[in-house]
C-alpha cells in the first residue's frame, strides 16, 4: 500500500518574503542625514554665490539714451556703453517697426582706446556715448541696443 504524499513543511511567511524581496532596509543614522543635509546646503549656497557674482562681473553694460527717425529709410540710435578701460566692444543695434519687428540691424565696433579728453571724466573714460545710423527696410518707430560684448583685438568675442 502506498501512503499519501506528505507535503513539505512550509516556511514561515516572514522568511519566504525576505528570501524573495530581500530583508528590511536599514535607515540612515541621524548623523549621516545631518551630513547629507549640510553638504546639500553648502552646495546650494555656493551655487547661489556663483550665480550672483558671475552676473555682476560682466565687464560690458549698455544703456539706451534715445532714437530718432530722420526719414523712412534711416533710424539713429543714441546709447552709452560702459566697459573696462582698454576693452574693445561690439554692439548689435536694431530698429523696430510699430509691431516690434526688426526692420534694420547693425553691429557697431567701439574701439578700446577712450576718446580724447575722456580721461578727466568722472569714470576715467569707461563710459562712451555713441550715435549709430541704421538703414531700415520700412519706417521704424524705435531703435534700441540688442546686446554688447567685449572682443579681443581681432574682433572675436571674449
Amino acid at each position: 500500500m502506498t501512503s499519501p504524499d506528505q507535503s513539505a513543511p512550509s516556511a514561515p511567511a516572514d522568511t519566504s518574503l525576505a528570501n524573495r524581496y530581500g530583508g528590511q532596509k536599514r535607515s540612515l543614522t541621524p548623523a549621516v542625514k545631518r551630513a547629507i543635509a549640510g553638504g546639500a546646503l553648502a552646495v546650494g549656497i555656493g551655487f547661489l554665490a556663483w550665480v550672483s557674482t558671475s552676473n555682476s562681473l560682466s565687464s560690458v553694460t549698455f544703456k539706451d539714451v534715445g532714437y530718432s527717425t530722420p526719414d523712412a529709410t534711416v533710424a539713429e540710435v543714441d546709447f552709452q556703453v560702459t566697459r573696462e578701460p582698454g576693452t574693445a566692444v561690439k554692439c548689435a543695434v536694431k530698429a523696430l517697426d510699430s509691431k516690434y519687428a526688426v526692420v534694420g540691424w547693425k553691429v557697431v565696433d567701439i574701439p578700446a582706446d577712450a576718446p580724447e579728453g575722456s580721461e578727466g571724466t568722472a569714470d576715467g573714460g569707461r563710459t562712451v556715448s555713441q550715435r549709430v545710423t541704421v538703414r531700415t527696410e520700412s519706417p521704424s518707430v524705435s531703435g534700441v541696443v540688442d546686446s554688447c560684448w567685449a572682443t579681443d583685438g581681432s574682433g572675436q568675442k571674449v
